[in-house]
């Protein structure tokens, strides 16, 4: 019998953890696009490329991150972090997924607030918008390609679009109809629900894995009651010990105890990713602390979507902005006040993430081969495609027509767009690439119209 491609490839080698370290550092600086960008350079590196975790495995840790509150794609590096190397893996993985977004954000943020206006940023924002358009519909197509096996799950993705395109349904709701399908459907037609379709379709993709299909699940990820009573008393203190400390030495009522608290909320309170955190900080910071402007917060989203990270790192501009504006360190120290927030900020939102994995991992490990359990994020997962699809076309709405349906269409973002997409799909050309290149065409066109 012919041999499979999978057999002609070699087994990969152990990963050693500074290896694996700079591959999160790299990827810190790289992962644009937002969570399905992100999820989509993760997929290529580390199940096509490197074979570090099968296509298995790797969706079933992506579809418990999807359910969590909180930014999935930083939540994933932290998972694959963690599997290979204990929880220093999952902190540095989960770490240095936010960390260069975060210096890079204030560094910009000073800059916008100090100097105004700033065309060589702004040509080079007008061209990555359109790029980035064309990344999360390359995503949605990847991630469909690989999920979507057969008309149920075409269903769910296509009744998930239909319920955010159409009826503007809350995501929550979508997750929620979406594993109710597939709680049911694993029980009266279980086929229908295998994950990632099923061994044979990763092994031939990419090859044997270092967590395989078939890998037992490691020592220290197996599900121990005494373990998950430290990681949630670990995380309490690290959570309780600065907020304390703000409440005694600033009091309750002072703007960073309230960023601390605001953002604890946004991060436990709202699901479904960054854009639908977004409604909840924009209403909170605007609204009610003044933290920053309505203009403010739509050129800090533009920030976020263009720079490398999480798109909820948004709030670290947030922050930024109201501890500098607000003074809040006295008149010569805006920089340091700002920057303070900032960190402190991003510190809040992103504890509970790595609170969901390191306390939840194990209990998703000993998942992996229960189809009556994993059916319901098989169906999530298919949903997602749907949303993720949903999204792809709000950024082409407001990127070809800035000033809405009504106003002109802008021929040079869509020919930018057309540009990457072509790359993308046609030549398959790596994601910096062309947000490089789409950056300096932008920057071209900002300059010479």
């Amino acid at each position: 019998m012919k041999p499979s491609l999978a057999d002609t490839k070699a087994p990969p080698t152990e990963v050693g953890f500074w290896q694996a370290l700079l591959f999160w550092l790299k990827l810190g600086f790289i992962s644009f696009g937002g969570p399905a960008g992100q999820i989509a350079i993760m997929h290529s590196e580390l199940v096509d490329r490197r074979r570090w975790i099968s296509e298995k495995r790797f969706l079933h840790a992506l579809n418990y991150c999807m359910v969590l509150p909180g930014p999935e794609a930083q939540q994933l590096a932290v998972y694959i972090g963690w599997l290979l190397h204990r929880t220093r893996g999952g902190l540095v993985a989960g770490i240095l997924f936010v960390l260069p977004s975060l210096f890079i954000l204030i560094g910009l943020s000073w800059i916008y607030l100090a100097f105004g206006d700033v065309p060589l940023v702004e040509g080079i924002f007008y061209g990555i918008k359109p790029a980035v358009t064309a990344i999360v519909a390359q995503a949605a197509w990847r991630i469909g390609s690989r999920v979507l096996k057969n008309r149920v799950l075409w269903a769910i993705a296509t009744a998930s679009f239909i319920a955010i395109f159409a009826f503007n349904l809350p995501f929550p709701a979508i997750l929620l109809g979406a594993a109710l399908i597939g709680y049911i459907g694993g029980r009266i037609t279980p086929s229908r629900f295998q994950a990632g379709g099923g061994h044979a379709a990763s092994s031939t993709a990419a090859g044997p894995a270092i967590i395989d299909d078939d890998t037992p699940t490691p020592e220290h990820a197996v599900f121990r009651w005494s373990r998950l009573g430290w990681v949630l008393l670990v995380g309490a203190l690290l959570w309780l010990l600065p907020m304390a400390a703000m409440t005694t030495t600033l009091g309750w009522s002072h703007d960073l105890t309230q960023m601390g608290w605001f953002f604890t909320k946004a991060a436990l309170l709202t699901f479904g990713g960054a854009y639908a955190v977004l409604p909840y900080v924009y209403q909170g910071a605007v609204g009610h602390h003044g933290w920053v402007s309505p203009t403010q917060m739509i050129d800090g989203l533009a920030l976020g979507e263009t720079t490398p990270g999480p798109l909820i790192m948004v709030v670290a501009f947030v922050g930024f902005v109201g501890g500098y504006v607000k003074a809040l360190f006295g008149p010569d120290s805006l920089f340091l006040a700002g920057a303070a927030a900032a960190a402190l900020v991003t510190w809040f939102t992103f504890l509970p993430s790595f609170l969901f994995i390191l306390a939840g991992g194990p209990l998703v490990e000993s998942t992996h081969g229960n189809l009556h359990l994993t059916a319901p994020l098989t169906a999530i997962t298919a949903a997602v495609v749907g949303v993720v699809l949903n999204l792809a076309l709000f950024f082409g709405y407001h990127v070809l027509w800035p000033q809405g349906f009504g106003g002109l269409f802008d021929w040079p973002s869509a020919l930018i767009a057309l540009a990457a997409a072509i790359a993308l799909f046609r030549y398959k050309r790596n994601v910096i690439l062309v947000l490089s290149l789409s950056a300096l065409a932008g920057l071209a066109v900002h300059l010479l119209l």
